[in-house]
């Protein structure tokens, strides 16, 4: 008796029986039983007998029973009169917003009436709205978080102190970089790093990241430096991830460090809309000959010369177009740094291909810069002729070195597609640069690093020391033998004087020039030498190859701009610094007049 009530057919409209439960057409069906045990035995049929087992893949929906999806029911195939318009009525076609009104309205109704109890399969996308949940009752569908993001809502708050991924370093089969750019990864990453600027410490407990940050925002900066050695002892494994996908990290560390600074200062979003993590104090540090294909893609450090300096140009960060034909505007579209514009399709309103015209009032730029760093002289192998490597300065970092600084450049290895090499070569051959994220002048180095109050105190008890001077000049090359007075000269040059400007009508150099005489072997490029290893800022040159040009400055056109412009020489490069010149006779009168110039300055 109860398998029979259980498996009664249910009466339709007008008191018809409802279609066989073979029916596929949906809105002659029976409704959906909500709990599982109001489904049917299997084995029994309507009227306790047993049936043949039916095929495993499902129901066969065309056979000879198909017809029957597609017969007559009087009571179901009429409109209702009472929400059809009259005839005699002009109605208007429906906005958007009024069709997407009407349809959720129908919907609640539908649920009101009990004719959509079923749930609908997931895997079709149509999970049931906010709206329909609370007006049936029933549980809401669980939409993963890409598509909370997508469609523009809050996704739940993140426990910073739940770990989400026990192992992080366990990356499941995937290559790291496709395992970072994972939602999971990517929230722990983002969760352990925020952690990390919120709660590092240093050995006297001071919280290191928040005075970077006040300091920060006090000058109106967008990047926020991080000690390597620090992250590794605290997280070795974003540690290893920076090294090796630089790319993918540095963009959720950005994002993490941008609310850690708008949670101390809410609106600093409108003074700089993005905050940049740079690393600083890399272990491994590279020459620039000795870079191959394995830095590809990875951080790497490198030191040199900076040794030409291009203008600041605006470059595209996120670009919108304007179609020509309907003024539709395509975009944000996403440009890379080391590639150019891409090219657009179609347009989605008009399906026209063209022309499109670049926004550039709502196109978001940054500043763009190029320098290209040498090898120091002392570090070329003999024999050999110097490298040098170009470098891509972003955002903040642009103008931050001029030409003559010594630097040491922590930045991504990149490679994009030059075009005039492969038509020279004719194969594809991808030209290298360097995409910047921290940059240190060798003269900074002390200064980041600061003067311990013993260092103070020492250099106060040297200047009240009598002969302190004395002890000065002894100490320039230790290794040669006597020559007080050409000691004498090259400390009070490399000491230098005090220029005067009394009144700011006349300016009185401070420089201090000197020319060491002598004969054969007596020590003069010794020297030399010993200040160019001393001094923090030195260029030395030999006076017999030299000429005018290549001491002042020459003329060379630019590379990416194709314009003239202005490459500085011998002394140019050591401005604030100290030039040398050996073999000076050897050089004719018309260059040495040039130097002369340049030495009155």
């Amino acid at each position: 008796p109860t398998m029979e009530s259980a498996s009664s057919p249910p009466t339709g409209h007008g008191g018809e029986s409802s279609p066989p439960p073979f029916s596929s057409s949906p809105g002659r069906n029976q409704d959906r039983p909500e709990d599982e045990d109001d489904i049917p035995d299997a084995d029994v049929d309507n009227n306790g007998g047993p049936v043949e087992d039916e095929d495993e893949e499902g129901e066969e929906l065309i056979g000879d029973n198909m017809l029957e999806d597609y017969r007559a029911i009087p009571a179901l195939d009429v409109y209702d009169t009472e929400q059809l318009a009259p005839e005699d009525e002009a109605v208007s076609e429906l906005s958007p917003d009024a069709r997407a009104r009407a349809e959720r309205a129908m919907k609640k109704r539908d649920l009101a009436e009990g004719r959509r109890r079923g749930r609908v399969p997931r895997a079709l996308g149509m999970a049931e709205s906010e709206d329909e949940s609370e007006a049936g009752g029933e549980r809401p569908s669980r939409r993963p978080r890409l598509q909370l993001d997508q469609a523009g809502e809050e996704p739940m708050e993140m426990d910073m102190n739940q770990p989400l991924i026990e192992n992080l370093e366990d990356r499941k089969g995937h290559s790291l970089r496709d395992w970072i750019c994972l939602e999971s990864p990517s929230r722990e990453i983002y969760r352990l790093f925020r952690n990390f600027l919120t709660t590092f410490v240093d050995a006297k407990g001071n919280n290191v990241h928040a005075d970077k940050i006040r300091v920060m925002c006090e000058n109106n900066r967008e990047s926020l430096v991080i000690s390597y050695p620090d992250l590794c002892r605290e997280h070795p494994s974003l540690a290893v991830f920076v090294a090796d996908a630089p790319y993918e990290m540095l963009r959720i560390m950005d994002e993490a460090a941008k609310d850690v600074v708008l949670d101390s200062f809410p609106a600093y979003d409108k003074i700089c809309p993005d905050i940049h993590v740079r690393i600083s104090d890399l272990p491994v540090s590279d020459n620039i000959r000795d870079i191959r294909q394995m830095h590809l893609n990875a951080l790497i450090k490198v030191s040199g010369v900076v040794t030409r300096r291009t203008g600041v140009f605006p470059q595209l960060k996120l670009a919108k177009y304007t179609c020509g034909k309907c003024q539709f505007v395509i975009g944000p579209i996403v440009q890379d740094s080391g590639a150019e514009h891409g090219v657009l399709g179609s347009c989605p309103d008009c399906q026209s291909r063209g022309p499109f015209a670049l926004n550039a009032e709502e196109t978001i730029f940054r500043n763009y810069q190029r320098i290209t760093i040498q090898e120091s002289p002392g570090t070329v192998p003999a024999g050999r002729l110097p490298r040098q490597k170009e470098v891509v300065l972003l955002a903040d970092l642009v103008d931050s070195v001029k030409p003559g600084d010594e630097i040491e450049v922590t930045g991504i290895y990149r490679n994009n597609f030059d075009h005039s090499l492969n038509t020279k070569h004719g194969f594809p051959v991808f030209a290298t640069m360097l995409e910047a994220n921290y940059i240190e002048r060798r003269a900074d180095k002390f200064n980041r690093h600061g003067i311990s109050d013993d260092d103070k105190a020492a250099m106060r008890e040297l200047a009240q020391a009598p002969g302190v001077a004395a002890r000065v000049f002894r100490s320039i090359a230790p290794s040669i033998y006597g020559h007080e007075d050409i000691k004498a000269a090259v400390a009070l040059a490399m000491f230098g004087g005090e220029p005067k400007n009394p009144g700011e009508k006349h300016r009185v150099r401070g420089d201090i020039n000197v020319l060491i005489l002598g004969d054969p072997g007596t020590a003069k490029s010794q020297f030399l030498k010993y200040v160019e290893k001393t001094a923090p800022r030195a260029v030395f040159t030999t006076g017999q190859g030299a000429s005018a040009v290549g001491l002042t400055a020459s003329v060379s056109r630019d590379p990416v701009t194709r314009e003239w412009t202005l490459q500085g020489g011998a002394l140019v490069l050591a401005d604030q610094g100290v030039c040398l010149i050996d073999e000076f006779d050897k050089m004719n009168d018309q260059d040495r007049t040039s130097i002369h110039e340049a030495m009155e300055q």
